[in-house]
């Protein structure tokens, strides 16, 4: 009995090797990053904020609609509110400092964004970061939404 269980083992292991090694490389697939992913990525890129515009400003909150996909609902609102942990601080004391906040968006790029060499995280779905010169902080823009006729 103990020679038939030695048998069988010595001729599964192939079997089993192979399944593994099968199944490794299709992890390896599922696992590889698209190119065409924000996730990681971080930006510099901050525009001017221009309250004329009429752009609707985010207002960084989590809304949950469907408990399956509400950590991807998440990532957005959460990566806003991060970007908020590198700027109010050099905001601050930048203020702390002169006396004043970043009097254009030139100042504040160089002065905040350059001098800390900040790099805030890529938004998704088309969100844009802007700095509102009248109010002095980061907002987070929106992105334009198609109205249909």
């Amino acid at each position: 009995m103990n020679r038939m269980l030695q048998t069988k083992c010595v001729l599964m292991a192939p079997l089993v090797l192979v399944t593994v090694t099968g199944c490794l490389d299709a992890l390896e697939q599922q696992t590889k990053k698209s190119p065409n992913s924000i996730i990681g990525k971080t930006t510099q890129d901050i525009t001017e904020f221009d309250p004329t515009a009429k752009a609707e400003v985010s207002d960084g909150k989590v809304r949950i609609t469907n408990p399956v996909t509400g950590p991807l609902e998440a990532y957005g609102p959460a990566l806003e509110q991060i970007s908020q942990i590198q700027i109010v601080p050099a905001l601050r004391l930048f203020e702390a400092e002169n006396g004043r906040y970043p009097t254009s968006y030139d100042e504040f790029m160089e002065k905040i964004i350059k001098a800390n060499n900040i790099r805030l995280p890529v938004l998704p779905g088309g969100k844009t970061y802007q700095y509102d010169v009248k109010e002095a902080k980061l907002v987070v823009i929106n992105a334009p939404t198609t109205e249909t006729p």
